[in-house]
């Protein structure tokens, strides 16, 4: 029965791969042939090409930003979001932000964008991270939960003051509760002693229990600890405070036992990090939970600590504490920016043997009605000793940043929507209010930039609200705000994990959508990049959901966007939104070194993962006339001060064109990747790995139960996204409402991989929920245990566990939806346009490919799009097997091309004897001579420069020419006679250094940058004598290492970041190899 169940559903899931829609026009992100193939052409001005506009460190005028705006206009970018951005190493300008000279020159910005009708978005707060300013006061803050600790013994009446633990503070509850037996139990001073090895001066500090002594390491980064009590101790936990210095360290308790040391736990302290926005304790201990442990001799080895590596206090402790309670409660975060998958979730700790040993949530009382509002606490101690805490709201004390003093004030609290509408009301709203709104027609756009500020884990009404949404009262749970275990470390840790979940919840809808709501009263929407490189304290494809649009980000290299445009084009595809964009581009050194062809191979590949809405960074404005002008030690130089700016629209016409196709449609992707319930998290996992030939999204926890259906036997999105497969991580919780969701959609045919989860993760209906989590996933996954039995039928639908990708692939008939060869370096992206089928391809490499690639289209005709030229032609070569469709194709170095497939219920197979890509034929190379004519103030030859043959300008031995800068003008004739003429022709100028514009007979032909540069000439070329123009632009680069060599006083450039030196190696410029006319042919 199992065996026919199987095949039954594979069945199923084979009609799903070439089935069609009756009705195309109607089916989701339909588009007709023709419309597409214009639009591909000629994209349409809603097809935009963005730039981060950077107004530097209040370096700005009038008369500059109107420059800018005219050169993007001409650059073909016709969208500019303004960031006011403070860098301490850009000297400051004279117009300081929010100056009545700053809101001039908005104002003059805007109207000159609305005359050019550039649209217009204005980061929402000074700085890029993230939304704060001057006006937002203490009490609108980011804030936590900071508490003081009170001890008194009763029974008696109290009648004390109690501290506040800051001066900006904000009362939330005065809670009590009986101290559990071993609190205050440790071994110091005046129960042990302490030795080190090698022997460290004042070793005796880490037990004298005050913070604020400290040792330092050895500088070999080794120490061995030695604590021996009086008597024997049980130790429950360990707390390792640093120094309050940056450091790192490998730590391990042992315990000594029949003359042997045995390891208790094994942990790392990382505090290099010590920035607000990872964290508002920079110096937070580190806190090991262990079993009940008794002895005389425990160690404390440390290896691998950083040069300046130093400890205050090693504390063990009779009392158990919650485990890494710092990082679970958000007051110290990843220490870098890339946090994965696993970052924010921690290992069972161990059961306490005790129950004295922990605080009975029904023994905590709230005791705030008896605190005047000075402080003072007049309450009737019951008998026993008493902890109180005094527990109440104080900033995080993160800023935005990086922005100019003048403009610097706190992050506007992240959990509130009513602190979120002031903060727009205090900026956005001001602009709205200033500037008429006749000439601020464009400003439609309200920018948050990535995520850099820290978590909060506490905000105004916390307690009602997260009553309401857990249905228990958090108010006995505060103690663990402080890292005491209440009912016990499971229950502990749950209450952490409902905190960090709804603190996640509520930055997505009360931020993210309280921003978004009150900008769309105005008229206005939101733009935002769905994750968070430092501090980020959400959930990535929620946090993205609440935007109207979504942005991602990546470097020219490292590994920047690895991680971040998956995460907007998966929340793109699952929330349905059509755009993705990304910050594109950015970098760090080689100033002025880079241009389009040396960058595209790194955005292309994000096109294949999702980004179809290129936002290039950075064009910071230029308020001289200083070249190259003002930088900084970031991003791509996409201005008009530098050297390919006038050559820029032949970049910006390909990304419009790839824009455009990746716009159209429906992604088509085959598996879904849960990312699980656990909060933070700025990425998924792809466990099992996804074979060759497949695309993923990620899906969360809000779509799978809100959005989600069953199609078909595909998991279906309501905007018509579809997978085939839904992967769940390798987690052991869910919970009971998820959970009978997805039950109830395998029921219905959809298809789940993955292990049966165990219990609930949250504290919410404990222990009901666990044992609601257990029966449904007994009903669920029946017999599968991933081992023996790897595969049931549930209902229409199956389960899945312990396979790999692949056999679950195979399990449901889905062959590979673009298959290469394993060694070839080919990435892809599919949109599915109902009569069209739109796939992109990229050689990730630079060497010219030839490889068959087999389509999962069938009963369509192939053609080539080529975004570089905006050609379009068929690809005559196929075959067409009845389930998918293979051509042979060839890619260039770094080549990109569109395949589209138009049904037209075609054949078999196509072989009339033309190949797809006809081999050129030289007719004619062009050996001169050239005239090169060199732009005007660059400090090239003054006069024209006749060569016979071309080679690098770097390597004249003229200096005016081996470090020139710009623009050259290069020139010569040529014959056509006869048969020269026929045919298709083309000018193939080889690589040149770096973007060249072509003209034939005074008219423009095309332009090359990138491979297999070659402009198709045959509409411009006459018999007879023809005139050829190939205006070439170089970088920055040669010039500003030649001026290097001048006295200061003779330089003409001017920069602020320049690494460019005398013996810096110069870069490729102008024409260095033969140019040929060539005619195309079939093989």
């Amino acid at each position: 029965m199992k065996k026919i169940a199987k095949l039954s559903l594979c069945a199923l899931a084979g009609a799903a791969l070439t089935s069609c829609c009756t009705d195309k026009a109607a089916s989701p992100g339909y588009v007709s042939r023709e419309a597409l193939a214009s639009g591909f052409v000629t994209p349409p001005d809603s097809i935009q090409t963005s730039v981060y506009w950077y107004w530097i460190s209040n370096n700005i005028s009038k008369e500059g930003v109107v420059k800018d705006l005219e050169s993007m206009k001409k650059a073909g970018i016709n969208r500019a979001f303004i960031g006011n951005i403070g860098q301490d190493d850009v000297p400051y300008g004279n117009v300081k932000m929010l100056s009545d000279e700053w809101w001039d020159v908005l104002h003059t910005a805007l109207k000159k964008a609305t005359e050019l009708d550039i649209e217009i978005g204005i980061f929402n707060s000074p700085g890029w991270s993230q939304s704060g300013g001057p006006w937002v006061k203490p009490e609108q803050a980011m804030r936590y939960l900071a508490s003081s600790e009170t001890r008194v013994k009763g029974p008696q009446k109290v009648s004390l003051k109690l501290d506040k633990p800051v001066d900006q503070f904000q009362d939330v509850r005065v809670i009590a509760y009986p101290a559990p037996k071993g609190d205050g139990v440790t071994l110091n001073a005046s129960n042990a002693s302490v030795v080190s090895a090698p022997q460290v001066a004042g070793i005796a500090k880490v037990i004298d229990g005050d913070p604020k002594t400290s040792v330092d390491l050895p500088k070999d980064g080794r120490l061995t600890i030695d604590l021996k009590a009086e008597t024997p101790f049980t130790a429950r936990s360990l707390t390792v405070r640093p120094a309050e210095r940056s450091m790192s360290m490998q730590g391990e308790l042992q315990v000594k036992e029949n003359d042997a040391y045995r390891t208790l736990s094994r942990f790392t302290l990382d505090r290099l990090n010590t920035a607000l926005n990872v964290g508002f304790d920079p110096y937070a201990p580190v806190i090991v939970s262990i079993p009940a442990t008794t002895g005389t001799d425990f160690r404390l080895v440390l290896t691998e600590a950083t040069g300046s590596a130093g400890l205050a206090e090693v504390t063990l402790s009779e009392a158990p504490r919650v485990e890494r309670y710092k990082e679970k409660s958000l007051a110290k975060m990843h220490p870098t920016p890339l946090p994965y998958w696993k970052d924010y979730q921690w290992p069972a700790q161990p059961v306490v043997d005790d129950p004295a040993t922990v605080v009975d949530p029904a023994s905590v009382q709230d005791i705030s009605q008896y605190m005047a509002e000075d402080g003072t606490l007049t309450w009737d101690a019951p008998e026993g000793e008493w902890v109180i805490l005094r527990m109440g709201m104080t900033p995080t004390g993160t800023t935005n940043s990086p922005a100019s003093p003048e403009a610097t004030g706190f992050e506007i609290d992240k959990m509130s929507r009513e602190h979120a509408a002031a903060h727009f009301d205090a900026h956005m709203g001001e602009i709205l209010r200033r500037i008429p709104a006749e000439d601020r027609k464009t400003f439609r756009v309200v920018v948050q930039d990535s995520y850099e500020t820290g978590g909060q884990n506490f905000t105004d009404g916390m307690i009602e609200e997260f009553k309401t949404r857990y249905g228990y009262d958090p108010t006995p749970y505060l103690p663990v705000y402080e890292g005491v275990v209440v009912g016990s470390q499971e229950a502990s840790d749950r209450f952490l994990w409902d905190v960090r979940r709804m603190v996640a919840d509520k930055v997505a809808y009360d931020y993210v959508g309280g921003l978004r709501d009150v900008s769309h009263e105005h008229g206005l929407h939101t733009w935002l990049e769905n994750y968070g490189h430092w501090g980020f304290p959400g959930e990535f494809l929620m946090y993205g959901g609440q935007s109207d649009e979504i942005g991602g980000e990546f470097w020219s290299e490292g590994e920047l966007g690895d991680i971040e445009n998956r995460a907007a084009s998966s929340c793109a595809h699952i929330y349905g939104k059509r755009k993705v964009s990304a910050e594109s581009y950015t970098s760090a050194g080689n100033d002025f070194g880079r241009y389009p062809a040396m960058v595209k191979p790194r955005g292309d590949r994000f096109f294949s993962e999702g980004i179809n809405n290129t936002l290039l960074h950075v064009y910071i404005s230029q308020p001289g006339d200083e070249l190259p002008g003002m930088n900084a030690w970031f991003g791509t130089e996409f201005n008009r001060n530098n050297t390919w700016f006038s050559h820029i629209d032949l970049f910006t016409d390909y990304l419009k064109r790839v824009n455009y196709m990746l716009q159209q449609g429906l992604n088509v992707a085959d598996v879904a990747y849960f990312i699980g319930e656990d909060a933070p998290k700025m990425t998924g996992v792809t466990d099992p790995a996804l074979p060759r030939g497949y695309q993923y999204d990620y899906i969360n926890g809000e779509v799978l139960l809100e959005r989600a259906t069953v199609k078909d036997g595909l998991w279906t999105l309501p905007h018509g996204t579809q997978y085939r497969i839904l992967v769940l991580p390798k987690l052991k919780t869910m919970r009971p409402e998820l959970l009978a969701k997805l039950q109830a959609l395998v029921r219905e045919g959809g298809v789940l991989l993955g292990p049966a989860p165990q219990r609930s993760p949250s504290l919410e209906g404990y222990p009901d929920a666990d044992a609601r989590v257990r029966r449904m996933a007994a009903e669920l996954w029946g017999g599968v245990d991933g081992k023996a039995v790897k595969a049931a039928r549930y209902g229409k639908g199956a389960v899945l566990d312990g396979m790999t990708m692949e056999e679950a692939l195979a399990y449901v008939q889905c062959l590979p939806d673009c298959e290469v060869g394993a060694d070839v370096p080919v990435l892809f992206g599919h949109r599915d346009a109902g009569d069209e089928q739109i796939y992109f391809l990229t050689n990730q490499s630079d060497a010219r490919i030839a490889f068959p690639c087999t389509l999962r289209v069938t009963g369509s005709v192939p053609e080539a799009w080529d975004a570089v030229t905006g050609a379009i032609r068929p690809l005559p070569e196929f075959e067409d097997d009845g389930r998918r469709t293979t051509l042979p194709m060839v890619l260039e170095p770094n080549q990109s091309l569109f395949v589209v497939l138009r049904a037209d219920g075609a054949g078999a197979a196509h072989r009339d004897g033309t190949a797809n890509f006809p081999t050129p034929v030289r007719v004619k190379t062009l050996d001169g001579p050239w005239t090169l004519t060199f732009q005007e103030g660059r400090r090239g030859p003054a006069e024209p420069v006749v060569a016979d043959e071309l080679k690098d300008l770097r390597l004249s031995d003229d200096e005016s020419v081996r470090y020139f800068s710009g623009s050259v003008r290069y020139e010569t004739t040529f014959d056509l006679r006869g048969k020269e003429k026929s045919g298709r022709l083309y000018v193939n100028t080889g690589q040149v250094g770096v973007m060249a514009k072509v003209y034939v007979n005074g008219k423009y032909a095309g332009g090359v940058w990138t491979a297999p540069y070659r402009v198709d000439v045959t509409d411009f070329v006459r018999k007879g004598k023809n005139t050829l123009v190939i205006d070439v632009v170089n970088t920055w680069v040669n010039r500003l290492v030649g001026d290097s060599r001048l006295p200061e006083d003779q330089r003409e450039t001017w920069t602020l970041n320049n690494p460019w030196r005398p013996d810096s190696q110069l870069q490729p410029s102008g024409l260095f190899n033969p140019v040929v006319i060539e005619r195309m042919i079939a093989r």
